[in-house]
């Protein structure tokens, strides 16, 4: 018989037992602190997963077939039903193409450990007796005290000012004295998926679990963003006021989650003493739903999801996205789609500038001057980057953060393959919970444990595969890198061998003039330079809403940044591509890009996207970041500039953030276009803008070189 552990955070929250072709387990009994009688564990039993995302059923039943496997191939294996594992160490094998991998530590040829890393903890499942050879050690040696029993749950309704009541729920340890507090603030149900949040009080926390304003049991008005700052002040002010409670308030959670940790910060609420910030929203038309002055409307599965008063995950997924971002107006979009109306997607599509609606949950416009010690955490292709970008301007001068950066999705830390785009071995970490756990200690309890003199940065540079740090973000050990967006060198050299004054060379210049406005640049050949043309130029491409090119994501999988191949996509005429020469050495890009760009129309308005790939030698070029902006807000969000027809105009584009070394032989290229139907609403080019009635074909010409020398402007490593 063999007996494995199952633990989260270091504590131990199940002991199984393998016997033959049957595993039994014992769960742990967090209000007794005891262990459960013991019964079979079958595929139905989801305590392990939703503690900590493992399968431990598929584990323990497989443990004998990977370690054959692994004596045969010591360098990885694959199996039948698809599992494959690539060697990382002498002692370590991950999981690939998977999201939520076990991971294997192996000694001897034995598995001594599976570990299923996710955004901010950790799970392991350990063979008695090897607990001391995984991260364990580690716990066993920061929280060498017993763990504390969990008091059985007490909700609340906790009053906000204006008299609406919300829901909360309170988790407290079985200890003496007043405990410091972790606050969830969630639209998703504070009785969701709520045992992770348990390792909290058994390390001595108070854990207040709160639905916001109209979700699930709290009263008044469901509006995503709007009452955040406000309610979050309310509810720290009655944390702080409980006979249980030290006054000392952290915050945790993603996405939403994280949103609202950042709104309660800027009401500047002096309880607040820590924040371990996942993948956090941001501004409205900085990223969602109105990413720059554009309709977001590959949000719409999380909009679904979330459009009753309680949460429905099944509302997701769909095969009929085509048919449902087709409808107009969008005010019909949800009738005719879900059957009734959403509220607050009605409110948000009558709302086109930014004006007080989408203001008021602005939490980086309504900080003040105190800061809150923060854990920033997010990922290359997190489609809430933009909220984290948000989040690391605002404390670009603040010392007390730390950020941990990877070549992550929104779902975070768990997958080592991403829609083809595949990372190093070590591209998942094992630490996260220990990371937070350490941020929580210090600036709530006030251990000194050091977390403060670690590297204020760590950040994941793919392609080269390396883990980094650094002092700041955006990283000092770095440079501006401009490259110029040019024509391509064919269409250059036919114009100058043209001879002045004979008039058919002139004609033939202006043909091939033509050619080149037309046809290079969606032809993959326009260029990047590091020198700016002379002469000016410019690329034309007609973009038609009713045919615009794709943003390539599932809808459903509720993943908009992904990593993707548009090599077949790149090949329409309305996306203009611009490539450098092959590298002759390997070049590191980290940070944001800023395009610049100069573009005319024959519209008023139109939608400019523009993306940084990687091509490879073979040709394929991999989507790595990106950035969208509706013309008319190139200047300001709250007051629409329509364009003349004819008249350049600059606009600025900011892209997501990316670390990534473009290798020896490969190209760093840039595109432009005006669609990205799945992310956006496609823009009617009219004032009417993604919801218009009136629909227009735009000519639209991308100037450069000359005085309107269109560019981007990257960092680059030292």
């Amino acid at each position: 018989m063999e007996r494995w552990g199952f633990y989260l955070s270091g504590i131990r929250y199940g002991i199984c037992e393998k016997e033959g072709e049957h595993i039994f387990h014992q769960p742990l009994l967090v209000q007794t602190g005891e262990f459960g009688e013991k019964r079979e564990l079958t595929k139905e039993e989801e305590w392990y997963k939703k503690l900590g995302k493992m399968d431990v059923l598929d584990a323990l039943l497989h443990t004998e077939k990977y370690e054959r496997a692994l004596a045969e191939q010591k360098e990885g294996f694959s199996t039948q039903a698809g599992t494959r594992y690539e060697r990382k160490s002498e002692t370590e094998y991950v999981e690939r193409e998977i999201k939520f991998p076990k991971d294997l530590l192996v000694e001897d040829g034995q598995i001594i450990a599976f570990v299923t890393p996710a955004r901010d903890c950790c799970a392991l499942l350990v063979r008695e007796g090897f607990e001391d050879r995984t991260l364990l050690a580690k716990w066993k040696e920061t929280y060498p005290e017993p763990i504390c029993r969990v008091r059985p749950v007490q909700t609340y309704m906790v009053p906000m000012r204006d008299g609406v009541r919300l829901a909360a729920d309170v988790y407290l340890p079985e200890k003496e004295g007043k405990a410091a507090a972790v606050l969830i603030r969630t639209p998703y149900g504070k009785s969701n998926d709520m045992e992770p949040y348990y390792r909290f009080v058994q390390r001595g926390f108070a854990v207040v679990i709160q639905d916001v304003r109209g979700r699930e049991d709290s009263e008044g008005e469901w509006l995503p963003m709007y009452y955040e700052v406000e309610d979050g002040d309310d509810t720290l002010n009655w944390i702080a006021a409980q006979p249980w409670s030290s006054g000392d308030v952290a915050m945790t959670g993603g996405s939403y989650l994280g949103y609202v940790q950042w709104a309660a910060a800027a009401s500047g609420n002096p309880h607040l003493k820590a924040m371990l910030s996942s993948v956090c929203s941001g501004s409205a038309f900085v990223d969602v739903p109105r990413r720059g002055g554009c309709f977001n409307s590959g949000m719409l599965a999380w909009a679904f999801a979330v459009s009753g008063q309680r949460m429905d995950a099944q509302k997701m997924v769909r095969e009929d996205w085509d048919e449902v971002l087709a409808i107009r107006p969008l005010e019909d979009l949800a009738p005719k789609a879900l059957g009734y109306d959403v509220l607050f997607l009605r409110k948000w599509i009558s709302h086109m500038d930014c004006d007080e609606l989408w203001q008021r949950g602005s939490w980086k416009e309504r900080f003040g001057a105190r800061r809150v010690p923060a854990l920033i955490m997010s990922g290359w292709f997190d489609d809430n980057g933009m909220g984290t970008t948000e989040a690391l301007d605002l404390y670009a001068d603040y010392e007390e953060k730390k950020v941990v950066l990877g070549p992550w999705m929104h779902s975070g830390n768990a997958n080592y393959d991403i829609h083809g785009f595949a990372l190093g071995n070590n591209a998942l970490r094992y630490d996260m919970d220990l990371l937070c756990f350490a941020w929580l200690e210090h600036y709530v309890n006030g251990v000194d444990n050091g977390i403060e003199k670690t590297p204020k940065v760590e950040y994941y540079t793919m392609g080269s595969n390396q883990w980094k740090a650094a002092d700041n973000w955006p990283v000092p050990e770095t440079r501006e890198l401009v490259l110029y967006l040019d024509g391509d060198e064919d269409c250059r050299a036919a114009r100058r061998e043209q001879q002045p004054g004979d008039e058919d060379c002139k004609a033939a210049g202006q043909e091939q003039q033509l050619e080149e406005n037309t046809c290079a640049a969606a032809k993959n050949r326009g260029r990047l330079t590091t020198e700016k043309a002379l002469a000016a130029g410019a690329d034309i491409y007609r973009y038609d809403p009713e045919n615009p090119p794709v943003h390539i994501i599932d809808l459903s999988e509720n993943e908009l940044e992904v990593p993707e191949d548009y090599t077949e996509e790149e090949k329409r005429k309305d996306i203009l591509c611009y490539s450098t020469e092959s590298l002759e050495q390997d070049l590191t890009i980290t940070g944001d890009a800023l395009a610049q760009i100069y573009i005319s129309s024959d519209c008023e308005d139109t939608d400019l996207v523009v993306r940084i790939t990687d091509v490879d030698e073979n040709g394929r070029s991999m989507k790595l970041a990106d950035g969208v902006i509706c013309v008319r807000y190139r200047n300001q969000f709250s007051r629409p500039e329509f364009m003349e027809p004819g008249k350049v105009y600059p606009v600025e584009i900011r892209t997501t953030k990316l670390s990534h070394t473009f290798r020896k032989g490969h190209k760093l290229r840039v595109t432009v276009t005006s669609g990205a139907k799945n992310f956006i609403f496609p823009n009617r080019n009219t004032r009417g803008g993604f919801n218009g009635v009136e629909m227009k074909v735009a000519e639209n010409r991308i100037h450069r070189g000359g005085e309107y020398a269109s560019r981007i402007v990257l960092r680059q490593e030292i």
